[in-house]
């Protein structure tokens, strides 16, 4: 991880087009502006984490329907049979 100084109005950039400035310090924390390109989605930790687990759940449940869907297409080809 790179660690840096920084003072309020001073930035850092991330390539080409991702500048993080530091807007303000107040006690134990700090206010950050974010310029990026749209298409870059930018989140807190916090909600970053639970977009993740929303949709590991969602793939999970529709891995879930996936599965019953086969076993009852196997269970009806064997009732064919």
């Amino acid at each position: 991880m790179l660690v840096l100084t920084r003072k309020p109005g001073q930035s850092i950039k991330i390539g080409d087009t991702i500048e993080v400035r530091i807007i303000a310090v107040d006690g134990d924390q700090i206010k950050l502006g974010i310029k990026a390109p749209r298409e870059i989605d930018i989140h807190r930790q916090e909600v970053y984490d639970a977009i993740q687990k929303e949709n590991s759940q969602a793939a999970a449940g529709r891995l879930s329907e996936e599965i019953l869907t086969a076993i009852k297409a196997i269970k009806k080809e064997k009732n064919h049979e």
